[in-house]
């Protein structure tokens, strides 16, 4: 497994490259946000750790850049600003995990493998599903392909985060069906986070203003009070 840390910081690239190679991984270094995202094509690293205050191009950025980019490997922002409005706006930009700075050793070490190890299980589960998951899903003014990983809304395309396009997708691969709150964390993001049900809550608002013409009344995804949430399919 090989991790890339883009951080400006020598000694804490030195203190996780050690970390990192102690554990067996692989480990590949950048010292800044746009070398970070050249190294991230070259060397499609199964991990990424991300300083958010970084030269050339903030952690944000990249961490969006990433995304749009394609790439799907687990990221964890590793930084000194623990403010939660700094956060969401990680979370956002399609970050997996956040570890603020100074941190034990140890936690960065379990994250990575707990994070390695979901990604591991996810890409298992759809090679094993590939064979039953439809490739398109066309509803009324909703296209989603899975193979592309592409959605467009009356004919527009729009930019869904991965979590947002594993959400939306796994919704409308069952339409109709209710999944509680708890249900979309653990296939959303694992049941370490089988606690914070929130974050369903924002991921569904932010999908919302992205497909729905009127979020506030929603036409795909649907809130089933006390319970979660259901892909209904559009029908007016």
């Amino acid at each position: 497994m090989k991790v890339m840390l883009a951080d400006d910081e020598e000694n804490i690239r030195t203190l996780i490259s050690h970390l990192l190679v102690e554990e067996g991984y692989e480990c590949c270094m950048a010292e800044d946000g746009s070398e970070a995202l050249a190294l991230a094509q070259e060397q499609h690293p199964d991990l990424i750790i991300l300083d958010i205050m970084m030269p050339k191009v903030n952690g944000f950025d990249c961490c969006t850049a990433l995304r749009e980019m394609g790439v799907e490997a687990p990221i964890i922002f590793l930084t000194a600003k623990g403010d939660i409005v700094d956060k969401s706006v990680g979370f956002k930009a399609g970050a997996d995990d956040y570890l603020v700075k100074p941190f034990i050793p140890q936690e960065l070490l379990l994250r990575i493998e707990a994070l390695l190890r979901r990604s591991k299980a996810a890409s298992q589960d759809q090679g094993t599903q590939k064979g039953n998951m439809p490739e398109r899903l066309e509803f009324p003014g909703l296209d989603i392909d899975a193979k592309t990983r592409k959605v467009h809304v009356r004919g527009q395309a729009v930019d869904l985060t991965p979590k947002e396009f594993h959400l939306l997708y796994m919704l409308a691969c069952n339409a109709g069906r209710v999944f509680t709150r708890s249900q979309i964390i653990e296939d959303v993001w694992g049941d370490e986070y089988s606690e914070n049900t929130q974050s369903v809550t924002v991921l569904v608002r932010r999908i919302r203003t992205k497909i729905e013409q009127d979020p506030s009344n929603p036409r795909y995804l649907q809130t089933v009070w006390h319970v979660g949430y259901c892909f209904r399919g559009g029908a007016e």
